[in-house]
């Protein structure tokens, strides 16, 4: 028999402690919190393929909604809205009624706005369901990522991280061509309709599987703060999401984003007067949480902007359909499932700091090389880089995602989850927003509205060199940093 305590053992936790039922162990059989992990990884995957799903879909849901495809990409940037407004809050919300609890029902919200969404006749009334997807989006992502912090012992997090790494890389760059392949062949009301059976199993495994711990603590919700970051992060996103895109006037986003900046400095002068602040700031006196966030932020930024940069840079340099360039973008998702069984060696043989600017480098160089592709570079090269690519960016994110909770206590866990995804969700916009901004300057300088095949090489080297910076907050780690997590795992009998 084993038990395990999660991070429960230690003295300061004032959780509910997790006990496993007795399990054989051996190589064909997963652990329980790596069934854990799977299970909510699977809910991440759904939502992180919806959230780019309808990119290529636009055309034929707005001629079938009656309206103009880009007004109808207010659909897209309602769903960021939805995601930046109620991430913070996610942290409490588990807190209070459990992170079982909370993580079925954002799942059951979710595939309510799935349904909702095609049963949609207007713009409106996909506009309020793609909020309502992003509200269930909102809590899933953080409070699945505290599931499966709380249930897994820290000798088997680093694994069980892996499995949770994978959707997040895999999500994105599999939407747009999925999205375009149902449009085509099938409707695009099927888009949303897989969502149904996917959640109702997520549901049934959540609740057999997954214990509710809550905390005995019951802090305040912080209302002033909710709406300060609620208004910041959704002014801040949406605007750098458009920035660039022509989705609104210039000025529009260019407003958005200094109301957004205006009310997360008012948040900051909150969070520093009131007890319970939504955004614990006093988690970045971490250190190895505080340098997972900066540094992360560097690197999220470069990776953010492949989505928007590489998709263009196939169609207009080697004259690729939509489809196309999308199924060949979905490379990188091979190379990111091949690190899962290699991450563990890995970190356990040079360590967390070694690994992550060692590999910051390596994914910095091959963001930048991306430029080569409108090059006209052949397609064997294409493939090697973009396998090799995919699976040096899944290495560093899965090394960030679990070195970040490393010296996190139990007790603040809840709310370093919702920290950390406001972070990356700002990050991975910010990532477009640069990427639109770079080609824009390039256009502009020559006076053109074209796109031309020579704006790219410049773009992904800006992109590739704002990555390298992460290497700078890497070198601040100690050399032992999250040394626990990376020691060979010791299996019960």
């Amino acid at each position: 028999m084993a038990v395990l305590r999660g991070f429960a053992s230690a003295p300061s936790s004032r959780l509910q402690p997790l006990t496993i039922r007795p399990r054989r162990t051996g190589p064909d059989r997963l652990t329980r919190p790596q069934l854990t992990a799977l299970i909510v990884a699977s809910a991440l995957f759904m939502e992180n393929v919806d959230s780019t799903v309808i990119a290529t879909s636009l055309p034929a849901i707005a001629a079938d909604l009656g309206s103009d495809p880009i007004k109808l990409k207010l659909a897209l940037t309602a769903y960021l809205i939805s995601l930046a407004t109620f991430i913070p809050i996610s942290g409490w919300a588990a807190d209070r009624l459990g992170a079982r609890t909370v993580f079925r029902g954002a799942i059951i919200v979710f595939v309510a706005g799935s349904i909702a969404c095609s049963l949609s006749d207007t713009l409106w009334q996909f506009v309020g369901a793609r909020i309502l997807q992003g509200a269930g989006g909102a809590m899933m992502v953080p409070v699945g990522r505290l599931v499966v912090l709380r249930a897994t012992p820290k000798a088997e997090l680093l694994s069980a991280m892996a499995w949770l790494t994978v959707p997040a890389l895999i999500g994105p760059i599999l939407g747009p061509p999925l999205g375009g392949f149902i449009t085509t062949y099938f409707d695009w009301r099927w888009i949303f309709w897989i969502n149904v059976p996917v959640g109702i199993l997520g549901v049934v495994l959540v609740s057999a599987f997954i214990d509710n711990l809550t905390t005995p603590e019951r802090r305040p919700l912080d209302r002033t703060g909710f709406v300060l970051s609620g208004v910041g992060l959704a002014g801040l996103v949406f605007g750098l999401s458009v920035l660039g895109q022509n989705m609104l006037p210039l000025p529009v986003s260019g407003a958005m984003i200094v109301v957004g900046a205006l009310s997360l400095a008012a948040y900051l002068r909150h969070a520093r007067r009131t007890p319970h602040p939504l955004l614990d700031l006093s988690l970045l006196k971490i250190d190895t949480f505080r340098i997972t966030v900066l540094g992360g932020t560097f690197f999220r930024i470069g990776v953010g902007a492949i989505p928007f940069l590489l998709p263009l840079a196939l169609q207009i340099g080697l004259g690729k359909t939509p489809f196309e360039a999308g199924s060949l973008v979905f490379l990188m998702a091979i190379g990111a499932l091949a690190m899962k069984v290699t991450v563990k060696p890995i970190l356990t043989r040079f360590g967390f700091r070694g690994t992550l600017m060692v590999n910051g480098v390596i994914g910095a160089v091959f963001l930048a090389s991306l430029g080569l592709f409108a090059l006209e570079t052949p397609i064997i090269v294409m493939i090697g880089v973009l396998l090799f690519g995919g699976f040096f960016r899944s290495l560093q994110f899965t090394a960030l995602n679990t070195l970040a909770y490393a010296d996190v206590s139990e007790a603040r866990m809840s709310r370093a989850t919702s920290f950390y995804s406001v972070v990356q969700q700002v990050s991975l916009a910010l990532g477009v927003a640069v990427a639109a901004a770079l080609i824009e300057v390039q256009r502009f300088q020559r006076g053109s509205d074209e796109v031309l095949i020579g704006d790219f090489l410049p773009a992904f080297l800006v992109v590739g060199a704002i990555a390298l910076c992460s290497v700078v907050w890497y070198a601040r780690l100690r050399e032992d940093a999250g040394a626990e997590l990376a020691a060979p795992a010791v299996r019960s009998a």
